[in-house]
């Protein structure tokens, strides 16, 4: 093809921009238009790079793709590019263009002719068109989630809506797994059976996605030809393809996400992530509306005492753990001073008392004390407990909240007055049909046993789902009997529950027998473990706690290194290899908690000894933390035999 400067006249006629670079990428040649249209003076453009006609921003990449397109010179028309392209001019305003190439052959060797337009006033037609049925959108979904009974509806047909809004082949509504291990894909269109699959197997290894999934981030995944495919767009489509992830937050918690996926690069623009975020603000919303409506009914004094107190709780116990460790740091350098020793005793046992206290306010249950007052005087309440027992390995505190339960919803079963009986034995288990996930061994039975009306098959058959509940409104929760299972599934015990109407109701509570008396008493101040110079790494947000734990640890014989956060914690684990133990809060504030700290720790180093703390009941006895806790307030005693015993397995 001819140089078109030589044709002058026709290069000042066409009315789109033109300009001419050279194989460096160098203006060497511009038209009227052009000069006017990017607002330089006459010959203004000639010489300069053409990366100066665009933002900073995106000049290094179209270098990049200047110098693909330079190497395989071809004709492009324009719009082809299939994205919107950005122009700068000389004042610093922007602009977006249309842009078509051609090469061209000169005397000078190859040289790449561009066609510019400006698009401003078409592109903002177009997005007035879109945005429009973007809205349209909304207000249909607004109207479905005024008119439908349940989530299940509104869910199954938002991915449909929104591909067609969109424009695009695929969405998905994804939740994540109670345990936070994946996601379940609650409804989909456009997936095939292989892309599902893809979207189920989401894990931390994908990290964009699941940095959303877990940081409540939304993110615009694309495949670049010059850097490498994301992994999860490289599983879920073909080349060229982009995808878009929108958290479904609650409470500012992600809880799930919005997929999009669309086969063609750079789709998701401004307006089209504002639609998703919007329709998933919508959604999350409506699903915490719904849940909400679902329980009130029964548990808005319970979810109201439970956020109230969980905090204050958690507070209290760190209070109550500088106030401790302080008086224990006190006794220790005092042994020759009774009366110094007599005073610090009389404080820790009002220190114990508290932290009794804020054990009962975590249980999130009743709290009343078992007596006659509380069940009344039409019950005769007898006890059945021989000398002798062996110690249950549960809290004592939950034991008593789940006895509190049981013996109110025998009284319940009563209306009339009855008896109640509380028994302890020793009970041998042995693997049954029947009994398979209790493990065999010695447990203590905590039996309860009315004389009420007993229950229906199909009532005891549902006895411990939680929120299920034969009272009238407003005198039961229905969760007494499923906290009760949940104590002692976790505990490592199990719940039997046999009932016939008119005959009464037993309620079994097993717990599995404690090791040792030893272990169920306290370690003695003669038997205190001692350390031998080892390094520990304590993570504490709390500067008093933190402090305690650092003089509870130096005491003890051990060195250590202190963090308040989990990303301070890794960057030390990184940095310091000779850290042999890592002793971490679970509430950590913002970022991870003690638990995913601990699980990357592992990452980092697979062999290093783990201990966790806390002032919540629920992260101490909680079986879902395959690493050791320690429950706020801590005696140095009890901390010392934990990191011997930490130590010491990785031994």
């Amino acid at each position: 093809m001819n140089d078109p400067v030589s044709f002058p006249q026709l290069f000042e006629t066409v009315p789109d921009a033109l300009i001419v670079v050279d194989g460096s990428g160098h203006i060497v040649a511009a038209n009227g238009h052009a000069h006017r249209l990017f607002g330089h003076d006459p010959a203004g453009l000639i010489g300069l790079a053409i990366e100066a006609l665009m933002p900073p921003a995106v000049r290094t990449r179209h270098q990049q793709h200047r110098n693909g397109y330079m190497a395989r010179p071809r004709v492009r028309a324009m719009g082809d590019s299939g994205q919107t392209l950005i122009g700068l001019r000389q004042d610093g305003q922007q602009f977006p263009v249309e842009i078509a190439l051609t090469p061209i052959e000169s005397p000078e060797g190859i040289r790449f002719l561009a066609s510019i337009r400006d698009i401003s006033e078409s592109q903002r037609a177009r997005q007035a068109l879109v945005r429009a049925r973007y809205d349209n959108v909304v207000a249909k979904l607004g109207q479905l989630a005024l008119e439908a009974r349940d989530d299940a509806r509104i869910i199954g047909d938002l991915p449909g809506l929104l591909a067609e809004a969109l424009l695009i082949e695929a969405v998905a509504v994804t939740f994540l797994l109670p345990d936070r291990s994946g996601v379940d894909v609650r409804a989909a269109h456009g997936f095939d059976t292989a892309q599902l699959a893809t979207l189920a197997e989401i894990g931390p290894g994908d990290v964009s996605v699941w940095e959303t999934l877990t940081r409540g981030q939304p993110v615009a995944i694309e495949a670049s030809a010059v850097e490498p495919e994301p992994p999860f767009l490289k599983r879920l489509a073909t080349a060229s393809a982009s995808c878009a992830v929108i958290p479904l937050l609650d409470r500012d918690r992600p809880m799930g996400a919005l997929i999009a996926l669309s086969h063609s690069p750079r789709r998701f623009d401004h307006d089209a992530m504002h639609l998703l975020g919007s329709v998933a603000n919508m959604l999350a919303a409506l699903m915490q509306r719904r849940h909400t409506e679902e329980q009130l009914a029964h548990s808005q004094r319970l979810d109201a005492v439970g956020q109230l107190t969980g905090g204050i709780a958690h507070d209290f116990n760190n209070l109550l753990t500088i106030i401790s460790g302080s008086l224990q740091l006190i006794e220790a350098e005092s042994p020759d001073r009774p009366e110094t020793i007599e005073l610090v005793s009389s404080a820790l046992r009002s220190v114990a008392r508290g932290a009794e206290l804020t054990s009962k306010l975590l249980a999130f249950a009743r709290r009343q004390r078992l007596s006659r007052r509380t069940l009344g005087d039409s019950i005769l309440l007898r006890l059945n407990c021989p000398a002798g027992l062996p110690p249950a390995h549960a809290d004592p505190t939950q034991l008593d909240t789940a006895l509190v339960n049981l013996a109110i919803n025998a009284r319940d079963a009563m209306p009339r007055g009855g008896e109640i009986e509380l028994a302890a034995a020793l009970l041998t288990h042995e693997i049954d049909v029947d009994q398979e996930d209790l493990a065999p061994g010695d447990y203590i039975a905590f039996s309860v046993r009315d004389t009420g009306r007993g229950m229906a098959p199909e009532t005891l058959a549902r006895a411990v789902e939680p929120f299920f509940t034969t009272k009238d409104v407003g005198r039961g929760s229905g969760l007494g009997l499923s906290m009760v299972y949940g104590f002692a599934r976790q505990s490592g015990g199990h719940l039997r529950i046999q009932s016939r109407l008119g005959y009464g109701t037993s309620v079994e509570l097993l717990l599995p027998v404690a090791r040792s008396a030893v272990a169920a008493a306290a370690v003695s101040a003669t038997s205190i473990h001692r350390g031998g110079g080892e390094l520990i790494l304590v993570v504490e947000d709390e500067p008093d706690v933190r402090a305690i734990a650092e003089a509870f640890l130096r005491s003890l014989g051990y060195r250590c290194c202190s963090v308040a956060t989990a990303v301070e914690a890794l960057a030390e684990l990184r940095g310091n290899g000779d850290i042999d133990l890592l002793f971490s809060d679970v509430m950590l504030g913002n970022g991870m908690d003690g638990n995913e700290l601990a699980l990357a720790a592992r990452v980092l180093r697979p062999t290093l000894p783990v201990m966790l703390t806390s002032g919540y009941n629920e992260a101490v006895n909680s079986g879902e933390s395959s690493f050791e806790m320690l429950r706020k307030p801590y005696r140095r005693e009890q901390l010392a035999e934990a990191i011997s015993r930490q130590l010491g397995a990785r031994s």
